[in-house]
């Protein structure tokens, strides 16, 4: 079987997801993908001809994001006609399973030089003027019998009860990772990826990362109100029916302790990603230099109505399949959604906090949905090259209960 090489990883900074607010808000998504698709060509001298496929992440497919965003925005980004693509839905793991099977394309002999990416504009959330089911399931109830979905920020709140983590130690993850990424920006680890993005009239709309807080204190996150506890009892229907009651369906008895807000949770934000994946003899024949290799991938599902909690039992599924335990693996990326996911995973993995996360997460930097997973994998890259490191894994929760994983390891 072939390897999959990673030839090179570029992002657009992170805008605020709100319009009259983000500098990203107004530009299309498409030319946000074409963005980084623009670059990643010109960054390696790409014969656009001979991409096999560019696969992207988009979790809300609807409005302006509809319409296979991979291929759109290859066309705007001036890819020869023959470059295909194709755009996917695993809500926020879209954009690791976009690397993933573009790496799987090319090891099964299929592709000898694929694209794996993302976008997503969290400011086009309700544009398409459609109402938007307040249910997972989308009104399916056979479903919502076998499997109440509550609210992602309640599923939050209800795992930080069960697992008797307090509050107190979310705040303080989430004004780690704040610190950790004011550190990161002032010291230029994110330069290599990052390119900027100009509007179709040439002028620059964001070159720097505009969700973080740097002021944030921990008296500041610990003066926030619980931002859940108002939705967990609203009615969503004639029944009656609440996020509350759906999780007690599952957990009879459970007294939910809200703590999750809105600095402890993933900030609402716009971006894109992009990395370019080639087979060794296509990489070799073309003089690309590869940084990186694909040693293993996984995929992993768990319990749908608490949501968040399949990342650990994706990351023991990838060290199994690559051969490795959780003492080779010298870097971690585990998207912030809330803070008891990354909270719960480094407990639960015993992982010493100073290889995970380390320029910060989702709470300081945002998560754009789609897009996050491909951030995640070329910060990794990057930080492992600045280390000097080898190894790297990258997982994340995914709504309806799953967590793509994958392993990376430095040439």
């Amino acid at each position: 079987m072939n390897e999959a090489w990673i030839i090179d990883a570029c992002r657009t900074p992170r805008g605020i997801g709100k319009k009259g607010k983000g500098s990203l808000a107004d530009q299309h998504p498409q030319h946000l993908g074409a963005t980084v698709l623009k670059a990643i060509a010109e960054r390696n001298d790409l014969n656009t001809a001979e991409v096999g496929d560019i696969i992207f992440g988009t979790s809300s497919q609807r409005g302006r994001q509809s319409g296979d965003l991979a291929r759109m925005a290859a066309l705007e980004a001036g890819y020869d006609i023959r470059s295909s693509g194709v755009t996917l839905d695993r809500f926020c793991g879209s954009g690791i399973t976009s690397v993933n099977l573009a790496a799987m394309n090319i090891m099964s002999g299929s592709e000898d030089l694929v694209i794996g990416g993302g976008a997503e504009m969290m400011s086009t959330f309700g544009e398409e003027g459609a109402p938007i089911s307040p249910f997972m399931d989308n009104g399916n109830l056979a479903l919502r019998e076998l499997h109440p979905q509550p609210h992602q920020g309640v599923c939050a709140d209800a795992i930080a009860t069960m697992e008797g983590i307090e509050r107190e130690a979310l705040d303080a993850l989430a004004f780690l990772t704040q610190q950790r990424a004011a550190n990161a920006i002032a010291n230029g680890h994110f330069d290599r990826s990052l390119v900027p993005v100009y509007s179709v009239d040439g002028t620059l709309a964001l070159d720097k990362e505009e969700f973080p807080r740097p002021q944030t204190t921990l008296e500041g996150l610990a003066a926030l109100q619980a931002s859940f506890a108002p939705i967990a009892d609203y009615p969503l229907d004639e029944s009656g029916l609440t996020y509350r009651s759906m999780v007690l369906q599952k957990y009879p008895g459970l007294e939910i302790t809200h703590m999750h807000h809105a600095g402890n949770s993933s900030g609402v934000v716009d971006g894109a990603a992009a990395l370019l994946l080639a087979s060794p003899g296509y990489a070799k024949a073309n003089g690309m230099k590869p940084r990186a290799r694909v040693v293993a991938m996984a995929n992993m599902g768990d319990c749908p109505t608490l949501m968040l909690n399949a990342p650990v039992p994706a990351a023991k599924r990838v060290l199994e399949k690559a051969g490795l335990t959780v003492n080779d693996i010298d870097l971690w990326e585990i998207n912030e959604a809330f803070a008891v996911v990354s909270e719960k995973f480094q407990r639960d993995l015993d992982l010493d906090r100073e290889k995970v996360n380390v320029n910060g997460g989702a709470m300081a930097l945002g998560h754009p949905i789609g897009a996050t997973g491909s951030v995640l994998i070329g910060t990794l890259l990057d930080e492992l090259e600045r280390q000097d490191k080898q190894f790297g894994l990258v997982t994340m929760c995914a709504a309806g209960g799953m967590a793509p994983a994958v392993i990376i390891e430095r040439i």
